[in-house]
């Protein structure tokens, strides 16, 4: 059926802010339940192209009543976040319409199925969930102050969903932004490497059943409107449970990459629409690997990759972030002969130690000019070495421990490290299994380490892998040098005593290191803990920061001490060339000397 506004239902059509606004405009779906929206228009009657986001965080909660810490941060740190707005319709994530509405879009915000102010059953990133989001593009598509082509852009969730809803192929979707989101919902999301993250639970618990549709007067009131959040009904602590499922519970009992996950991971050739995908190269965790993946996977002829750096909800917000977003929309949705056509197929903020941070244009990923250089392990003098040694040795650690670092010499010229990076270790374990914690780290001539301030974490290393060796097996098809890809359909217990081979993805990064700093491995048994001390906490966030945010592995139930917390044996040298491999970019002198 066509979705419309449903039957004997009305809304508030209000001028505030040189704009209209509509607000909880009921959208029909398919099953008879309406999904409500705001609408924020141009006063002047005419067709425009729409933004639109579809997601959980309720369109009439104010950025600042969950999200006070990073608000405050963010405006501290870069004054033209606020400027030129009231910034009374901010909201976490999503785009300011005091931003867009002037220059002639019309900005829609739905709240998605059981939650804010749309009613029904929460199941994040379903099929059902998707088919609103499709329903609700189309309809935009065709309302009297449409012109008929639908962008979508926003952050984490608003990103993430986007890349399910395009290989639908909505009609109207004309272009998407998919800003600082994920794609591989095993991988990237709820299991690393094979080894659970409780992130899902704690945020399930801290920013979705906070805003859970029905909580009406035990919710929040609305600044935008001075109306619940979550209304208009109140309904009791059992229908509320009744209306959600278990996202924590969900994640730990679907264990390996089963159908659960894989149906939530859309189908590249059927993304074809036109895409700018911008991810954070301090997204470890969540908000990196599937920006990339998205970008050199997705079928569309006409797309983009733009990595920048700094707290995950920020650049979004910034000029640079929205100057980047309107280029691409403006040609898109108006159909504007601006630049866009020059732009760079991927735009890298190169990253430097001290948040420094220098554009520049390449157009490919991994960059063609990447030399990719193998550094050995050797257990001996826990070193990174250029060649392997003919030596063989090891080292030995409990399974759930700090682990062992292994030391490069300080470099003797600068060295830029941007890509994939991967490494393969030969491991035996006196349990029938084993967690591999795998960290890139910098250190300074002082051996102090280099941390950025991450998506999430202020103090966050340089790059981050997983494994758990039970999970070992890799797919052929899918696997490269520098990225090996686990199927995750099977747990191959190991053998006490007997060394395996094993193959750890380590996510991208980016980083100059200067001349005198050294690179290190540090092999671990549990999460990354940042020597220097607390990062602090978000108003968000369960847990404190110690360097990983909130992306840590510490269920008992998934990693038992039997287990897990036996002694892993790292082995080197001879038959054993354990090896980190790391995606070198020369300088611009040695490109012009390698071109000659």
């Amino acid at each position: 059926m066509t979705n419309k506004i449903a039957k004997n239902s009305s809304f508030k059509t209000e001028e505030r802010n040189g704009m209209l606004i509509d607000w909880d405009v009921p959208i029909q779906m398919d099953d008879g339940l309406a999904m409500r929206a705001d609408i924020y228009r141009p006063k002047k009657a005419g067709k425009y192209p729409v933004i639109m986001t579809y997601g959980p965080y309720a369109k009439w909660l104010h950025f600042e009543q969950i999200y006070k810490t990073c608000w405050d941060r963010m405006c501290e740190t870069f004054p033209d976040v606020p400027a030129n707005s009231s910034n009374q319709f901010q909201a976490w994530e999503v785009a300011d319409p005091e931003k867009w509405v002037p220059d002639d879009y019309v900005v829609i915000r739905v709240d998605s199925r059981g939650c804010g102010r749309s009613p029904g059953y929460i199941e994040h990133w379903s099929a059902r969930e998707t088919q609103d989001f499709k329903d609700c593009i189309d309809w935009a598509g065709v309302q009297s102050w449409s012109n008929g082509k639908v962008g979508l852009n926003g952050i984490s969730y608003y990103a993430i969903n986007q890349w399910q809803v395009a290989a639908s192929q909505p009609k109207h979707l004309a272009a998407m932004c998919v800003w600082e989101g994920a794609v591989d919902f095993y991988r990237d999301v709820s299991h690393h490497g094979g080894i659970l993250t409780t992130f899902l639970g704690n945020w399930y618990d801290m920013q979705v059943k906070s805003i859970q549709n029905g909580l009406g007067q035990k919710g929040y009131r609305s600044p935008f409107t001075g109306d619940w959040v979550s209304g208009p009904e109140t309904l009791s602590e059992e229908q509320l449970a009744a209306n959600r499922y278990d996202f924590g519970r969900v994640a730990y009992e679907h264990k390996l990459d089963d159908a659960y996950w894989s149906d939530r991971t859309p189908a590249w050739s059927k993304i074809k629409v036109p895409l700018l995908s911008a991810g954070n190269w301090g997204g470890q965790g969540l908000h990196l690997r599937g920006n990339i993946e998205g970008f050199v996977n997705a079928a569309s002829k006409e797309k983009w990759l733009e990595m920048h750096g700094i707290e995950h909800w920020t650049h979004f917000y910034t000029a640079y972030g929205i100057e980047i977003q309107k280029r691409f929309f403006d040609h898109y949705l108006k159909g504007k002969k601006n630049d866009w056509a020059k732009q760079p197929k991927v735009f890298l903020q190169i990253r430097h130690p001290g948040e420094k941070f220098v554009p520049r244009a390449e157009s490919t990923w991994p960059l063609e000019s990447t030399v990719w250089t193998k550094t050995y392990l050797n257990a001996q003098n826990l070193s990174l070495v250029a060649e392997n040694t003919s030596h063989q040795g090891s080292i030995s650690y409990r399974g759930l421990s700090n682990g062992v670092t292994f030391l490069m010499d300080p470099l003797d010229k600068d060295l830029e490290l941007t890509g994939p990076l991967a490494t393969k270790l030969f491991v035996s374990s006196s349990t029938k299994d084993a967690d591999l914690f795998v960290i890139v780290r910098v250190f300074d001539e002082n051996m102090k380490e280099v941390v950025f301030q991450g998506a999430l974490d202020p103090h966050t290393p340089i790059a981050q892998g997983w494994l758990r060796a039970s999970h070992r097996a890799l797919d052929a098809k899918k696997s490269k040098p520098y990225q090996p890809y686990h199927t995750h359909q099977k747990i191959e217990p190991l053998q006490p005593g007997k060394v395996y081979e094993l193959d750890v993805e380590i996510w991208p990064t980016c980083i100059v290191i200067p001349t005198g700093y050294r690179i290190g491995l540090s092999v671990k048994g549990q999460d990354y803990v940042y020597p220097g001390g607390t990062g602090g906490k978000l108003s968000n966030m369960k847990n404190e920061f110690t360097g990983v945010g909130p992306f840590l592995h510490n269920d008992v139930r998934d990693r038992p001490p039997e287990v897990f917390d036996g002694n892993v044996t790292i082995h080197t040298g001879g038959q054993y060339n354990s090896w980190l491999m790391l995606p070198v970019i020369p300088s611009q002198s040695q490109k012009v000397k390698k071109k000659k």
